[in-house]
């Protein structure tokens, strides 16, 4: 990773063309562009790798506890969101080393790491192991394939051989199989068809052949280029959709991103918006809405965004498509995915390296 003094001013403008494929290519060394086109295909692998799960007969669960992190872990947000209104038990998800102590044997525990290997996991999970919970492990393989296996637990084994955060069919849909066949929440097969449907028809919109004029993700990125990202979601909906753009404008497009809920963000974080009007004109914020968002939550956005447009250098809105719950979550999530490479892409930045993760890991490691 550079040190600061070779760190360059952000560019301002951009030459890049986006609706030049051969330029995309260049860039674009490792084919993140591809593995987004994909996610179509890698959603219908993820079903029925999750139907095909040998699960334990006689297990009463009482709480599910998805444990991992970074793009492991976003699957489990996409659960707990998903399931908010039909799950029978809670479920929580865990970023940290330990677990929490209410987990025991009737806890079901997916401890996620697509590479194997990630430690904060790991150690979660052997945490769970000594509780008698009910674990599966989601991976491609790895330490902790081979963990939960001697231990009796479930090993649930997905593709391997490309980056965490470009799985997400692989990683959540075994998960969302596994809860509706323990019975815990019913998710309708119509459900799980019309999310590909519909990503298979945005596919044909975001496409890197689709040009500008007629490209939302690409529109998007235009809007965002040279701007730090805020992006807005509702409480227990589309707060996980915020989440993910975040984490894929920032590991993607290399750019400062944060993400945040409403209603709460008028409790408080409106207030600083008040001062430093130099630095928030710097600023893109974006909401995420859904047509099945309270009232009152969409009266809240329409006012939070008349409010902060007139602060923030640009601030837009991206509209969920289709009519299952699902179809509507996977609709923004995959707009925001194409529109974090494209970003990437305006920068002349190859959107799949990650020096600032791998930099980190090697400091931790001495």
């Amino acid at each position: 990773m550079a040190n600061t003094s070779d760190w360059n001013e952000e560019k301002e403008t951009t030459t890049a063309n986006i609706d030049d494929l051969a330029f995309i290519k260049s860039v674009d060394a490792a084919d993140m562009l591809g593995l987004v086109l994909d996610m179509p295909e890698h959603i219908k692998t993820g079903i029925e790798t999750g139907k095909k799960v040998k699960l334990p007969a006689g297990r009463k669960i009482q709480n599910i506890l998805v444990t991992g992190l970074g793009g492991s872990a976003i699957g489990g947000d996409v659960l707990r969101c998903f399931l908010s209104k039909r799950c029978s038990v809670p479920i929580t998800v865990n970023r940290n080393y330990h677990i929490p102590a209410y987990v025991g044997e009737n806890t079901l525990v997916f401890a996620i790491s697509y590479s194997g290997g990630t430690e904060e996991t790991l150690s979660a999970c052997k945490e769970a192991l000594e509780k008698n919970a009910l674990v599966i492990a989601v991976t491609s393989g790895g330490k902790i394939k081979e963990l939960v296996s001697s231990a009796g637990g479930i090993v649930v084994e997905v593709p391997g051989g490309f980056s965490p955060r470009a799985a997400l069919g692989h990683l959540f849909f075994p998960l969302a199989l596994i809860v509706s066949r323990l019975g815990l929440a019913e998710i309708p097969g119509a459900e799980l068809e019309e999310t590909v449907k519909v990503l298979l028809k945005l596919r044909e919109n975001f496409k890197p052949e689709t040009a500008v004029s007629e490209n939302l993700a690409k529109q998007l990125a235009n809007k965002l280029f040279a701007k730090a990202v805020i992006v807005y979601g509702s409480a227990d909906f589309t707060e996980v959709v915020a989440n993910r753009w975040k984490c894929q404008l920032a590991e993607n497009s290399k750019v400062f991103a944060m993400h945040s809920v409403i209603p709460e963000m008028n409790h408080n974080e409106i207030v600083g918006w008040d001062l430093l009007r130099k630095v928030l004109r710097k600023f893109a914020v974006i909401f995420i809405r859904d047509k099945q968002d309270d009232p009152k939550v969409q009266k809240r956005m329409d006012i939070t965004k008349a409010m902060l447009g007139k602060r923030a250098n640009w601030a837009g809105e991206v509209n969920s498509i289709g009519e299952s719950p699902l179809a509507r979550l996977f609709s923004l999530i995959y707009l925001g995915d194409f529109t974090s490479v494209y970003l990437s892409l305006l920068y002349g930045i190859d959107p799949t390296p990650i020096e600032a993760i791998n930099h980190f890991k090697e400091e931790l490691a001495k």
